[in-house]
């Protein structure tokens, strides 16, 4: 199957054991675009669930035509989180997919544009997918593959058999195998990858991730935790916290196609490093606390709250 071939690793968060070999830099080499993927053409060929696309976008018309181009057909919906666009972004969607849904973000940041489309997504999967042209719409049927085979959260990686890069510098190369290392460590997890902002999940999940689309902006021009592009890490730290079964996709990250990336490896690998160490020791205390409000065992409370709640 699909999913067998292109996931690198599963393994769920519930894991407690440590061992040095996770700070191991992975044993692969970046892969030339397609080597090693294998992904189904469309959804029509076997029952799918229905899928979300939730691709956050600030001026990113120029982007839209290549990312809409290779979306799989028969999807449940593709959803469009304007950041509040000052070029032809809203326009360009509605005209190359009409059925496109437009949600303006409540705030600023990647991390409320994703808040803002998970909270208006209806379909049983969805997948992040970034407007700049680097993620790959068309791996979307490995991502779901994997969830179907069990998992609940399916991670892209490009340090996996078959993934690779053709955008990451050295620098932040390295600074993404420390920062995983890191969280490997405090977490008990086995990422090879988490810095990629690649991944799918099915949406019942959502309420474990605890991302605000709703409350207003602070009115001293901060961001609320999360809003920025640290939601990437925090997603996954939660996910993990929260005992989600994870497997790893291989995935291929292209060069942005137009326009200049906002990423800067050294302010935004200190901005990732503090969500590390926030969420790892200041934000799970508080999630156990309210766990043992509600009379929930600690490692599975909010998996438990999820269940609860269907």
């Amino acid at each position: 199957m699909v999913g067998r071939e292109a996931v690198a690793i599963q393994f769920s968060g519930r894991s407690s054991s440590v061992n040095d070999s996770r700070l191991a830099a992975p044993e692969v080499d970046l892969q030339e675009p397609g080597d090693g993927l294998v992904t189904p053409e469309s959804f029509s060929e076997i029952p799918w669930p229905k899928v979300s696309v939730v691709i956050p976008a600030l001026n990113e018309a120029r982007n839209l035509p290549h990312v809409f181009s290779k979306l799989p057909p028969a999807l449940h919906e593709v959803i469009i989180v304007d950041g509040h666009s000052v070029d032809d972004t809203v326009a360009a969607a509605r005209r190359l997919r009409p059925d496109v849904r437009i949600i303006k973000q409540s705030r600023s940041g990647k991390g409320n544009a994703l808040a803002c489309g998970f909270a208006a997504a209806t379909g049983d999967i969805i997948a992040m997918v970034d407007a700049d042209g680097s993620a790959d719409p068309g791996e979307i049927p490995a991502f779901v593959e994997a969830l179907m085979d069990g998992a609940d959260y399916a991670k892209g990686t490009r340090f996996a058999a078959g993934g690779g890069s053709s955008d990451i510098t050295r620098l932040r190369k390295a600074g993404n195998w420390v920062l995983s290392g890191m969280v490997n460590v405090l977490c008990g997890t086995r990422y090879s990858d988490l810095c990629y902002g690649y991944n799918a999940f099915w949406r019942r999940h959502v309420p474990v991730f605890g991302l605000d689309a709703e409350s207003p902006a602070p009115a001293d021009g901060t961001r609320l935790w999360g809003d920025g592009f640290e939601v990437e890490t925090l997603i996954n730290i939660r996910a993990a916290q929260a005992g989600l079964t994870v497997k790893e996709v291989a995935s291929y990250e292209h060069s942005r196609i137009h326009g200049v990336s906002n990423l800067n490896a050294v302010s935004d690998g200190w901005r990732v490093l503090r969500t590390i160490l926030v969420e790892r020791f200041h934000s799970a205390k508080k999630r156990s606390e309210h766990a043992s409000a509600a009379g929930l065992p600690d490692r599975q409370s909010a998996r438990e709250l999820v269940s609860r709640s269907q």
